[in-house]
This record gives structure tokens, C-alpha cells and sequence, in this order.
């Protein structure tokens, strides 16, 4: 199903020609262009004739259909003779790999959220039956997400300037990733991409943006670590393929042209990007960063209604739910807010009211991590058992830490009642506060050394230069918590 307001564009059109609403009102001209092959990110996409296209504001490629994509190179096919394989193995014994030939270089189209992808068979939860073969018959209201698959493994990651040595290459085995979306008709040429799960291929506009929202607040390049926009634009650039619905092999597969494997950078990333767009830049600096960012807000939003869930624990699914709120802040959309009753999400699931050992009252758990682990925070330390420690760790090394940025900038935007979860920022607050409130309380055990700071110069400056001008704001409607030892689904114990 495609979706746009036709009508009152129609309406805007009319009273822009009549002088009533300035000519920016106006729907922008479509550019459509007829070919029969197109291409992005290495990938082609032949048709066996000519179709009209075009491409969305972020860059991706729509095409009028059904339309028949009689092949796509880098074609699917076997793995290549000169393929060098690495099956990374993590510290728990665990991999997303296997050695197996069968699929490179898959295409899918998605219609329902999971851990099954037709991209690679090395990655395990490889199934033939969700890869595309060609030709296709792709139909209208549909997307064909192709990819090219890594002939060596590791390699370098598109995040690499932000990684620590250890962590510059990836076992990875997908390069990249684009995706040709199928519409009935063209699109208005502001149009973003609608998102590339399911057949609900709603429209959202670029001349929609409340860029009012959005702060001019000042950092001084010359003094401080302000990092470029189009590194971080590029980092938002191409599809991020997260519709394995947090499934942890994920870590292995997903393309490390496209975006980073796991959750602690997809939060530094969407965090510090957006920590930027609320810097006194122009629009012109901020367009291409703030179309990729809000594109990853629409693909993220799709999946929700999809039934998406992000929650695998440890610090694999941090990072999703922010899009979503900043997208629908920015487009006026309302439907964008997260139901609080059918929701999960990483940060969420992780954070919550009680009463800790040393008088803390936002506390975090793991959730899980190889099962289901119990929280720990309100025990000290010395009655912690080995998962207790290391529930501790990833608190400290993989989630609060990553989370500062989002959490400033959903501050900024006045967006805590939008996100609906005050545990959250009461761990990022307690997490910064230079002043250590619980000092006395801690009997011996030091507070830990990470606090205080995150992984990115640019969030510590902003916090410092910038937290102090929150907007009072109301706090989110309801408290909860992620019960572990409930059955079901759904584990949310209502606080308040």
C-alpha cells in the first residue's frame, strides 16, 4: 500500500498558483527519468525494458511497477574460487559464521521481520527459499534489497575513524547493501524513501521537516572536537539492514560499507549525528545528515509496525528507538511515538526504577546474555556472582556510555515524554554527573572510572556546554520495568 496526502497537495498547488501560500508550499516537480538498468553502491539492477525511475531525496531508486528485473550484478551465485574465509569465533565460544558455498551476493524482498536472509549462507541463518532468483517480477508496493558479499574476511568497517584498534576490521561477510524500491505511480520528488520491509510503502515528504525543532546551539570548532557533517552523513548514507529483528548473528552478516554490526555504535553514531544537527550550522550543512537520519527513522518505524522487537541484551540492539522518536518529531507525525504497551526496546528493556546498593534509584540490567540473566544493581559487589560481573562490565564497556548522545539530544528536543521511558535518562544523568551524589554510600568499592565520560569527544563537550539548556519538559507518562522472570513476550511490569 502507498500512502501520501494527494489531496491537500493538490489543494497547496492550487492556492500557491492563486498567490495564497508562498510558491515553496507547492509540491516539488517530479523528476522522472525512463530507463532499463540503474545502479548504486556497486550493485546494478537490469529490467527487460525501459521503466520510469527515479531517485528518493536520500539517493535510493524508486521504479514504477510491477517491473521485471530480468538479473542484477553482482548476480547471485556460489562462492567465488579466491574466497578467504575467517569463521570468527567471539569470547563466548560463539559465531554467526559457517563454512558453506551455497549463496553470495542475495537479494530479498521482506514481508515479515526474523533472523532468516537469503544475503550469504556463510552467515547461519541463511535459508534459500527467502533469496531471490532471477528474473523477478517485482511488484508495486515492494522493495528488492540486493547486496555483494565480502570475497575476504575481515575488513576494514565504515566506522573505523571512531574504533579502537582491536575493533577497525570485522569478521562481516556482506560489503554492501542498496535497495529499489517499486511504487504504482511516481512519487513527489521530496519524497523519502518509504521503508523497505512490508507492502505498506507510505509516503513522507522532505518539505514536511520541522527544522524549527531542531537547536542552533554553539561549539566552538576552533576550540573543541567537532567532528565534519559528512562524515557522519556518510556514515548515514546507504541502508542500514537491520530487519533480522535483533537477532545477534546479525553482528557477522550485516555490510560494513552500510553501517556498523553492533548496537553500541549504531546509538554513538544516530547520538552524535544528532547532537550535530542541533549545532548552530545551516541547513545546507545539516540537509544530507538529517535526510539520512530521519530515512533510518522511516525503516526502523516500518519494522515496528512490523512487529519489530530490539532487545537481544548485552549491547547488541541499543540505538533504534531514538530514530524513530527524531523522525516522527521532525516530520510532524505523531505516529512515530512507540506504544509503551507493545514496544521493546534495548534501552528500555535495560533500565528501571528500584533501589540499588549504593542509593541509586535508576538502575540497569542485562537482560540477557547466553539466557536469561537476573538484575544485579541491588546487590554490592561482594555478593555478585560471575554473571553479576559481567552484567557490570557491559554497563560500563558496551551501553550507558553509547547512549549519552541520543539521550542529550532527545533532552534538547524536548522529547522525553515522546520516548516514554525517564529510567532511561536517569541513567544517562547519573552516568555524567561529575559530582558523585552516592560518594558515601559506596563502602570501599570506587565509582567506576568510565563515568563520567563517553566513547566521543564531541558528546562529552556538548554535554558539558549544553545540559544545562534542557528545556523543562514533562517527563514520560509511564514507569517500567522488563520483568526477566515473566512468561510471555511481552514482560513489561507497569511502575506507574
Amino acid at each position: 500500500m502507498r500512502v501520501w496526502h494527494r489531496p491537500i497537495a493538490l489543494v497547496a498547488s492550487i492556492l500557491a498558483l492563486a498567490g495564497v501560500l508562498p510558491a515553496c508550499a507547492a509540491p516539488a516537480v517530479v523528476n522522472v527519468q525512463r530507463a532499463n538498468q540503474i545502479s548504486q553502491y556497486g550493485i546494478t539492477w537490469r529490467f527487460d525494458r525501459d521503466y520510469p525511475v527515479g531517485q528518493f531525496v536520500n539517493g535510493d531508486w524508486w521504479v514504477v511497477g510491477p517491473a521485471t528485473v530480468v538479473s542484477v550484478t553482482p548476480g547471485p551465485s556460489t562462492a567465488p574460487p579466491n574466497e578467504v574465509n575467517t569463521l570468527d569465533v567471539n569470547e563466548w565460544g560463539d559465531t554467526g559464521l559457517r563454512d558453506d558455498k551455497e549463496r553470495r551476493n542475495g537479494s530479498m524482498v521482506v514481508m515479515s521481520l526474523g533472523p532468516a536472509q537469503g544475503y550469504d549462507s556463510r552467515g547461519i541463518t541463511y535459508e534459500r527459499n527467502v533469496s531471490v532468483t532471477f528474473p523477478y517480477v517485482l511488484p508495486a508496493d515492494r522493495s528488492l534489497i540486493s547486496s555483494i558479499s565480502e570475497v575476504t574476511v575481515p575488513n576494514t568497517v565504515m566506522q573505523a575513524d571512531l574504533m579502537w584498534e582491536s575493533e577497525k576490521e570485522s569478521p562481516n561477510v556482506m560489503k554492501a547493501a542498496a535497495v529499489l524500491t517499486s511504487l504504482s505511480e511516481a512519487p513527489p520528488a521530496d519524497a523519502f524513501r518509504p521503508a523497505y520491509v512490508g507492502a505498506n510503502k507510505q509516503i513522507f515528504r522532505a518539505s514536511s521537516l520541522r527544522w524549527d525543532l531542531l537547536q542552533n546551539l554553539p561549539v566552538d570548532a576552533t576550540r573543541y572536537p567537532v567532528p565534519p557533517f559528512d562524515q557522519y552523513a556518510r556514515y548515514l548514507e546507504r541502508p542500514w539492514i537491520d530487519h533480522l529483528n535483533g537477532a545477534w548473528e546479525g553482528n557477522w552478516l550485516v555490510p560494513v560499507d552500510n553501517q556498523p554490526p553492533y548496537g553500541r555504535e549504531v546509538a554513538r553514531i544516530v547520538g552524535t549525528a544528532s547532537l550535530l544537527l542541533n549545532m548552530n550550522a545551516t541547513q545546507d550543512e545539516k540537509r544530507r545528515l538529517l535526510y539520512g537520519l530521519v530515512q533510518y527513522g522511516i525503516d526502523l518505524h516500518g519494522m515496528v509496525q512490523l512487529g519489530a522487537v530490539f532487545n537481544e541484551g548485552g549491547g547488541i540492539t541499543s540505538g533504534r528507538k531514538w530514530p524513530i522518536v527524531f523522525a516522527g518529531l521532525m516530520l510532524d507525525d505523531p505516529s512515530f511515538a512507540p506504544s509503551a504497551q507493545s514496544s521493546v526496546f534495548h534501552e528500555d528493556a535495560q533500565t528501571y526504577y528500584g533501589q540499588g546498593w549504593y542509593g541509586q534509584k535508576a538502575l540497569w540490567q542485562i537482560v540477557m546474555h547466553h539466557g536469561t540473566q537476573q538484575p544485579y544493581q541491588e546487590k554490592p559487589p561482594g555478593a555478585w556472582d560471575e554473571w553479576d560481573k559481567t552484567s557490570e562490565e557491559y554497563r560500563t564497556c558496551c551501553t550507558v556510555r553509547a547512549w549519552v548522545g541520543e539521550g542529550l539530544a532527545a533532552m534538547l528536543m524536548g522529547a522525553k515524554a515522546e520516548w516514554n521511558h525517564n529510567a532511561f535518562f536517569d541513567n544517562i544523568e547519573d552516568w555524567m554527573r561529575k559530582t558523585d551524589l552516592y560518594a558515601d554510600n559506596r563502602k570501599g568499592y570506587p565509582r567506576p572510572p568510565e563515568e563520567t565520560t563517553t566513547f566521543d569527544p564531541f558528546v562529552d563537550v556538548f554535554w558539558t556546554l549544553h545540559r544545562g539548556d534542557v528545556p523543562a519538559q514533562p517527563d514520560g507518562p509511564s514507569d517500567r520495568k522488563w520483568d526477566v522472570n515473566q512468561s510471555g513476550d511481552m514482560k513489561w511490569k507497569w511502575e506507574r
